[in-house]
């Protein structure tokens, strides 16, 4: 059954090694564990994993050998969230419909909807002209158009607006959130650079040592520098938009970079870096940091780190006037080589997996910009990014 066991876990891709089996049947013989499932699991994983980004693929394997726990969701049931119903219905009904289900049921509520998405199947409401919703026009809400302008809807759906004229509420992430920030941690520590600073207020023990046994057994305290992180950080966050699907990754990486790094820096942009950015999203049209202070007040000495999924409008890189949100006088992809220009160690972390990034134009641009400095925001690719950090820029 272990044979089997160790097998399963190298077909899975884990590095675990004949030598690692063998130190796991010698506790078993010393009974380390015996007799108890949850015993066996901690005693497995202490031997056989050396790596905790490894420990939710070995979880995985374990559960499948020893509990027959499946690993798939094929049979996992959901049902359809009230508030995405509710979407649905603003775009389907009529106001007089919507105010006459407002008494209705959930059953109820199905069942109308049930029937108007089948009338919608012969016969379609919305203009293509005039300001409205649910149609081809390029001006209005709740409708599509490759290159439109959005008025009066609260958030994106196709992402393929041109310009927003809403105002929109971003909130800044919470670093307090701990939940799947340890395996980012161990990722990003592959950044440290040590050096000692401050008092000597740190034992030197081998000195001590030395010292004492000099003066022939004459205790002899030695003290020196404590060792910190001395790596300086600067992180640029995209917030809004398309980037709402990913705030509980880009919550999880900042509550990592903040415990992880002592000079850090981090502010917020919306799609693409243009002349200003800032730190409080509650007031992001009021304090503002331009971005020519940004490059005057860190040294080049800085990890510059966009974090970002960048899609967007090729327009908000290449023109002046493009952004969504104001009149840019000049074109991000100016703003963006400006900041490469001065640090020289930069890297673009994107939630959005990499297998879908061809289909973007936008992100091929950015990447270009990048210099191919680009990785997904995964254990594997935060890896990837922290030793291109430590090289010299293309």
């Amino acid at each position: 059954m272990l044979i089997d066991f160790f097998y399963a876990l190298r077909d899975a891709g884990l590095p675990v090694t004949l030598k690692e089996f063998l130190t796991l049947l010698e506790a078993l013989q010393k009974r380390v564990a015996f007799g108890d499932v949850d015993a066996f699991y901690y005693l497995a994983r202490t031997t056989l994993i050396k790596d905790e980004k490894h420990f939710d693929r070995f979880d995985q394997v374990f559960g499948k050998h020893f509990k027959g726990l499946s690993q798939t969701l094929d049979e996992l049931k959901t049902g359809i969230p009230e508030d995405w119903l509710r979407k649905q219905v603003e775009k389907h009904l009529s106001e007089e419909d919507k105010r006459r289900l407002e008494a209705l049921g959930w059953e109820q509520l199905m069942d109308t909807l049930r029937q108007r998405l089948q009338e919608q199947q012969e016969r379609h409401q919305g203009g293509n002209k005039w300001i409205g919703t649910g149609g081809t026009s390029p001006f209005g809400a709740f409708g599509y158009n490759p290159a439109g302008i959005r008025i009066g809807q609260h958030e994106s759906r196709h992402r393929r607006a041109v310009k927003v004229w809403d105002q929109r509420e971003f909130r800044n992430f919470d670093d307090s959130v701990e939940l799947g920030t340890r395996n980012l941690k161990i990722a990003l520590r592959r950044l440290r650079e040590f050096a000692r600073d401050g008092a000597e207020e740190v034992l030197d023990l081998d000195a001590t040592i030395a010292a004492t046994a000099g003066k022939a057994g004459m205790l002899d305290l030695r003290m020196q520098r404590e060792l910190r992180n001395a790596v300086k950080v600067l992180v640029l966050f995209d917030i809004g938009g398309s980037m709402d699907d990913h705030v509980k990754a880009c919550e999880e990486l900042f509550s990592a970079v903040k415990s992880e790094f002592k000079h850090l820096e981090y502010f917020y942009f919306h799609n693409c870096v243009y002349e200003a950015v800032w730190k409080d999203n509650a007031r992001r049209h009021t304090q503002t940091f331009p971005t020519w202070d940004l490059i005057h007040t860190f040294g080049s000495d800085y990890k510059l780190i966009i974090v970002g999924d960048a899609t967007m409008s090729p327009y908000e890189i290449s023109y002046p006037g493009g952004s969504v949100e104001h009149m840019n006088q000049e074109a991000g992809e100016i703003w963006l080589r400006r900041l490469l220009g001065h640090f020289k160690h930069a890297a673009w972390l994107n939630p959005v997996p990499e297998a879908h990034w061809e289909y973007t134009q936008s992100l091929h641009m950015l990447r270009q910009l990048m210099s191919g400095r680009m990785y997904g925001l995964t254990l594997q690719g935060i890896d990837q990014a922290m030793r291109a950090l430590k090289r010299s820029a293309p």
